[in-house]
């Protein structure tokens, strides 16, 4: 088991991620979280208005916690595991408190440490709203594991802040220093994009955090053309529901059905929201929900769950997550009811399937993906 004592320079604390699991293998902190507070505490650089973006399970914001920092995010995992883990530290809760990425903070800022996030439209995203808030005087902090910083890191960073200095490589982590440049014109905002559905009318509203912001990926398109077909009333749920597409589909498709979209990025589930009110709110009933379980619905209380479950948790490939999904659905499923999972061949779903439901079956499959339905 990983050890979860973390001795930052700010002190020892303990953490955990989310979701929690008996043999957890990996930590809930980086390298990177470790260098971003020794430069803090080497350069004196703790401030009265300080904004921690990207924190992952809660490292930089439980070991910042006493100078009251806003943990922007469009994470709800992230910022529930930074509330837990406060919680366990003995800590108020209060210290810290969660902004999320469709929101922007209201003041200025004189010190902003960010993690680079997985995609980099967010980044991009958060750096523009940003800008606004930042003096000359104002420090801004990037960071991250090496191989998870792209060029284009640091092109972002010149086009919409200002110049850059990076440290040398510690434990493959890097630490970027931006000097905000306010000659700079503020960057416009491209984000959401919008595009057209392929064989369909309607319009798809994707934020910058949305997986696949650009076009229907080839995995959802695989998976459209393989929905089962639903009949008459029944709750049915599109869980990690990214922009909507398949609950859009879905509900189009039955009128009488309702439609619960789940996803714990907040971009996600507004994206979703925006989509689905291209249907007559007349025939389609729909619900939305920014979560990272299922907690909301009573057991055996669902009649199918459609789902393209994530292989990555952050920057971290595992299986915690579609493990956790599919525990999940096998509780709300009612009696023969199928939960509906797309993934890559090489993930073994069939076999970790196995684990919660006594029937899984192969539904269709292609060189890159398989679709299984898994029912007690």
């Amino acid at each position: 088991m990983t050890d979860s004592s973390f001795d930052s320079p700010f002190g020892l604390i303990q953490l955990q991620r989310l979701p929690r699991r008996e043999r957890e293998l990996l930590r809930a902190w980086d390298a990177a979280d470790e260098y971003l507070l020794k430069t803090v505490i080497d350069e004196s650089l703790c401030a009265d208005s300080v904004l921690i973006c990207n924190d992952t399970f809660g490292a930089l914001s439980v070991a910042l916690h006493k100078f009251h920092p806003v943990n922007w995010s469009d994470s709800l995992t992230a910022h529930k595991a930074s509330q837990q883990n406060l919680r366990e530290n003995g800590f108020d809760e209060s210290d810290v408190s969660n902004l999320d990425s469709l929101q922007t903070p209201l003041n200025p800022v004189d010190l902003v440490l960010c993690k680079v996030p997985k995609t980099l439209a967010l980044f991009e995203y958060q750096l523009i709203k940003l800008k606004p808030l930042l003096s000359v005087n104002s420090h801004l902090l990037v960071a991250g594991m090496a191989k998870s910083m792209p060029a284009a890191v640091w092109k972002i960073l010149e086009r919409i802040i200002g110049p850059t200095q990076t440290s040398r490589a510690v434990k493959k982590a890097k630490v970027i220093r931006v000097t905000v440049d306010q000659t700079l014109p503020l960057a416009k905002n491209p984000y959401p994009v919008k595009w057209k559905l392929e064989a369909t009318n309607y319009s798809i509203t994707n934020h910058a955090n949305v997986f696949s912001r650009e076009k229907l990926d080839i995995g959802t398109r695989f998976l459209l053309q393989n929905l089962p077909l639903t009949e008459g009333q029944g709750d049915i749920i599109d869980l990690g529901c990214g922009n909507g597409v398949l609950g859009l589909i879905v509900a189009s498709q039955n009128k009488q059905a309702t439609v619960h979209f789940v996803d714990e990025s907040y971009m996600a589930v507004d994206s979703a929201t925006v989509n689905f009110q291209q249907l007559s709110t007349e025939s389609s009933a729909a619900t939305f929900h920014v979560s990272d379980d299922l907690g909301d619905y009573e057991n055996q209380s669902i009649d199918l769950i459609l789902c393209n479950p994530p292989f990555h948790q952050h920057q971290a490939v595992g299986d915690s997550v579609a493990l956790s999904i599919f525990a999940e659905s096998a509780r709300v499923l009612k009696a023969g009811a199928e939960l509906w999972v797309i993934g890559n061949r090489h993930l073994n779903y069939h076999l970790k399937l196995k684990k919660f439901f006594k029937e899984v079956e192969m539904v269709n499959s292609s060189s890159k993906f398989i679709i299984l339905k898994a029912y007690n």
